[in-house]
């Protein structure tokens, strides 16, 4: 039974098995991407998040997701080049996931069950959704896809001070 958020299971975009223990110990950003989404432009935000407080302790995670419109149909490789040569991605990117329904990701369910929607709904309502996890593992806060990366960063501030 999963414990702690560093036990889930991950696999890399590349198709390697870890689990979050990695990072154990940084501020998370996880957040489910799509290439072809109107929000997709955010990656270049999140870049920018990791590359301005990496060595402070934050980590950005993207979990492609093709549940929304379709808006991630590609392979790994097309993945992986599209954030590369459209947005220059160098964080952590991992295997396609669901993060809705029956075939949720356990990450996804995890951090839907620790950080409610709007509302109360545990449903990710778009591509984009962001949830800052502390240094702790413990969910800090989730943040709707229309949240910029910049709207977020005294969030991300705070975390990595506490």
């Amino acid at each position: 039974m999963t414990t702690t958020i560093n036990d889930i299971p991950v696999r890399t975009l590349l198709g390697d098995e870890t689990t979050l223990a990695t990072w154990q110990g940084k501020v998370l950003l996880v957040v489910n991407v799509a290439s072809k989404c109107g929000f997709t432009p955010q990656y270049k935000g999140l870049e920018e998040l990791w590359r301005k407080y990496a060595d402070r302790g934050l980590v950005v995670l993207g979990f492609p997701c093709n549940q929304f419109g379709a808006q991630e149909p590609g392979s790994p490789e097309d993945i992986a080049s599209f954030c590369s040569l459209t947005y220059d991605i160098t964080f952590p990117m991992f295997a396609k996931v669901d993060v809705n329904g029956d075939t949720a990701h356990p990450l996804f369910q995890h951090l839907k069950r620790a950080q409610k929607g709007i509302l109360g709904t545990e449903a990710i309502k778009w591509n984009f959704t962001k949830f800052l996890v502390g240094r702790d593992g413990n969910v800090i806060e989730r943040f709707a896809s229309a949240t910029t990366p910049a709207d977020i960063e005294a969030a991300i501030e705070k975390a990595l001070a506490a």
